[in-house]
């Protein structure tokens, strides 16, 4: 079986690094990660990140990258990426005023012409989901299947998230098997079993973790990617946690 890296979301560590970024990211590397996904990069350089991250050991993951600057900034965050050696861009996120069907129809031309664009300069461009894009549209698909049908496969990867797949009464699995080779990333998310359904430490809760590591080597996985939306507990605790888990099944 492939050993297939894992990476933390910074965004687990969002108050952490609005404190101390490079300490956060040694704190990171320290818990034995092998690389990051940014969500935001501590106001600094593209050059003078990569030398924190070399000196770390650290490599860039991923970027979640918001998409009004997708469809405004984008050279400049494809040359951002590739002074960090970064190959993977994700779009992270929609406001409430872009999840309707027509909405959904402008971002399908939209993921298209960013995808593009990065696979034209080696980066490969991947669409995240919550839970919101498997509620079903009035032309009786969900989004997130929508998404996926109509942009082009080259372009147009997903980065999975377990948490919110199984939040909305899908099984991740399925998922992955469906777009088999289209998951580069995925987001390894656990979840409450109470009524609750709150964010949880990997292993401690009802996702089927074991399972979805199982796919990795099959689906062909390039980074696994931890994060914790929110914690009842610290959230660096919480990521130490996860990380143990990671380890006493020979993953991380």
């Amino acid at each position: 079986m492939t050993k297939i890296p894992v990476a933390l979301q910074m965004y687990s560590l969002r108050n952490e690094g609005e404190r101390d970024f490079v300490g956060t990211l040694e704190k990171v590397a320290k818990l034995g990660f092998a690389g990051v996904e940014f969500a935001g990069y501590g106001g600094m350089e593209a050059t003078q990140l990569k030398e924190v991250l070399d000196d770390l050991g650290l490599k860039a993951a991923s970027s979640h990258v918001p998409l009004d600057v997708l469809e405004n900034q984008l050279s400049d965050v494809i040359r951002y990426q590739q002074t960090i050696e970064n190959s993977h861009i994700v779009c992270p996120f929609l406001m409430p005023d872009q999840r309707n069907q027509d909405a959904y129809a402008r971002l399908i031309q939209t993921l298209n012409q960013v995808g593009e664009e990065c696979y034209k300069e080696g980066i490969t461009f991947s669409y995240h989901n919550h839970d919101f894009e498997l509620v079903t549209l009035a032309n009786g698909l969900k989004p997130l299947e929508w998404i996926l049908n109509e942009t082009n496969p080259e372009w147009v990867k997903a980065e999975f998230d377990v948490y919110w797949l199984t939040k909305a009464g899908e099984e991740p699995t399925e998922w992955l098997k469906r777009y088999k080779g289209r998951t580069p990333l995925v987001h390894l998310k656990d979840m409450t079993k109470d009524e609750e359904q709150f964010f949880a430490e990997l292993g401690t809760g009802g996702v089927d973790i074991e399972a979805i590591l199982a796919l990795g080597d099959d689906c062909d996985v390039e980074w696994w990617i931890v994060e914790q939306d929110a914690s009842k507990r610290s959230p660096l605790e919480s990521i130490e946690m996860s990380s143990r888990y990671l380890k006493q099944k020979g993953i991380l």
